[in-house]
């Protein structure tokens, strides 16, 4: 009988553990490692890869051109860039797949936008990056690789400045 105690406890010891680490990984799951060959075409036919921007803190920011909060976030996404690039900070925007690259195009022009725009027709830049379900969604990636940070909706900008702020470039220097 008190084997038989023991062994349920411990039955049920497991069962909670297991439960607790499926929960654990399904709230919290870990951060996708974005593959460094990752590559983007931009709006003027030319390639970038994470591999070429690797010591530099990078924004790459999902988005489209229908995405209320996307568009409603934009004006801080410039300001970002505009204080924050010239200390090595680079953001690259991605238009979605299903967005067409002719109103994306107008959209960064008529919008003046400042940074690099990827056009992401085939999915390829989506895909490495997990799918990309929601937008905006925004990952910034430390030099050395790592995801630092994803963030679905509308970017928290003060949080975003305090992480890229580790990695950038005395401007005095």
């Amino acid at each position: 009988m008190k084997n038989l105690k023991k062994s349920t406890k411990l039955l049920i010891i497991l069962a909670a553990a297991a439960v607790l680490a499926w929960a654990a990984t399904y709230l919290f799951p870990p951060a996708p490692r974005v593959p460094p060959d990752t590559e983007f075409t931009l709006m003027d036919g030319s390639k970038v890869t994470l591999q070429s921007l690797r010591g530099r803190p990078v924004l790459v920011s999902f988005w489209a051109t229908t995405c209320p909060p996307c568009v409603e976030e934009l004006p801080d996404l410039i300001q970002l860039y505009r204080d924050l690039h010239p200390q090595g900070f680079e953001l690259i925007a991605v238009a979605m797949p299903y967005d067409p690259p002719i109103q994306v195009q107008d959209f960064v022009q008529r919008n003046g936008v400042p940074y690099p725009v990827a056009i992401d027709v085939q999915g390829k830049v989506t895909s490495a990056f997990g799918g990309v379900p929601y937008v905006p969604t925004a990952f910034i990636i430390a030099p050395n690789g790592k995801t630092e940070l994803t963030y679905t909706g509308r970017l928290d900008m003060a949080k975003a400045r305090r992480i890229l702020s580790r990695y950038l470039k005395d401007p005095g220097a």
